[in-house]
């Protein structure tokens, strides 16, 4: 996961990616994606401690079509489809995602390392993906 820059070109498929950004940038960056034709995405994690509790927070704010798995295959595969949200290019936004990382860091890498695998796969699509991921606080290393 990267620090999120300013001059990123949001709309270029090549900068896809997973982006840390600190809480009060998501505003801007949400309008930065729409003005790049982007489908803004925006997903509230707060209070969110757990998978269950994240897969079903993902899986109801962007609209899973019914029937949708529980499981990150079934995240992996949905991120990777949207063909329910069409768009020319998406940015997910996931606010207030301290209480994963604290509560349930190892489902927080596997959310962010599913993140990643979607951008890349629609960016070798053509398709800009980018995922900006609001933080209080700096990530340890590692």
């Amino acid at each position: 996961m990267m620090g999120a820059h300013f001059d990123l070109d949001l709309g270029d498929p090549g900068q896809s990616g997973v982006y840390r950004i600190a809480p009060e940038a998501l505003d801007t960056m949400a309008a930065l994606a729409r003005d790049a034709g982007l489908r803004v995405l925006r997903v509230d994690l707060a209070g969110c401690a757990s998978k269950r509790t994240l897969l079903a927070r993902l899986g109801t704010q962007l609209d899973f079509p019914h029937g949708s798995g529980m499981n990150w295959d079934a995240l992996s595969d949905n991120l990777r489809d949207l063909s329910w949200l069409p768009a020319q290019g998406y940015a997910v936004l996931l606010e207030a995602v301290d209480a994963l990382r604290a509560g349930a860091g190892e489902d927080f890498h596997f959310l962010l390392d599913i993140l990643d695998e979607a951008a890349v796969a629609w960016a070798n699509e053509g398709v800009p993906f980018v995922a900006f991921v609001s933080l209080q606080e700096e990530e340890d290393a590692g």
